[in-house]
């Protein structure tokens, strides 16, 4: 599904960051971050494009393709791993920060990955995340169609312990992010840092 959504020449989230990453990335520690479920690459380059040494994720090769080649085009560079995140090593103690925009799993793998990003988190180090809400589900402005793969507030809570948590809350905002995500959206938005 990924990879035919990513085969087109345009770019299905855009080609622009996330805004809630750029408002926030002045809080991320200098250094290596992990961005999970990148895709076409565009929070990645960006933040690469902020001096940060960045490696990416996604389980779609043809959103590999189309993030190194936008780094290209902005003469950036990064580490891109095709990878399931049911299996992808996030190591421990190993980045001073990481990524997850809209990057919306079942349940079970969505766990266990949270368990996983704290772990792998630096002491000190900070984890942005944004998703939607089940309240999206009405909105239809995009996000999966599946209430069980949304995230809240008090979900995000249980699912990260081990993180402080700066900022956690749920709200409304314009989410302009290419055909993908195309207007009002309810999301949940976190700032994280491993104790």
């Amino acid at each position: 599904m990924w990879d035919e959504r990513y085969s087109g020449e345009a770019f299905f989230y855009g080609r622009e960051p996330n805004q809630f990453l750029v408002q926030n990335a002045r809080l991320l520690p200098e250094g290596k971050i992990l961005c999970l479920a990148e895709g076409e690459g565009r929070n990645a380059v960006w933040l690469a494009g902020q001096g940060f040494q960045v490696t990416a994720v996604d389980f779609s090769a043809a959103g590999r393709s189309k993030a190194l080649k936008l780094a290209n085009e902005r003469h950036l560079s990064l580490t891109y791993e095709v990878a399931d995140l049911a299996c992808f090593d996030l190591g421990v103690e190993q980045w001073d920060g990481i990524v997850s925009i809209f990057a919306h799993l079942p349940p079970a793998l969505r766990q266990s990955v949270h368990m996983r990003v704290v772990r792998a988190l630096k002491p000190g180090g900070v984890l942005l995340l944004e998703a939607y809400t089940p309240a999206q589900l009405k909105l239809k402005t995009g996000g999966p169609k599946d209430e069980c793969m949304m995230m809240t507030a008090p979900l995000l809570e249980k699912e990260l312990k081990g993180l402080h948590f700066t900022h956690l809350a749920e709200m409304r905002r314009p989410v302009l992010e290419g055909c993908g995500h195309t207007g009002t959206g309810a999301v949940v938005q976190a700032i994280g840092i491993r104790e």
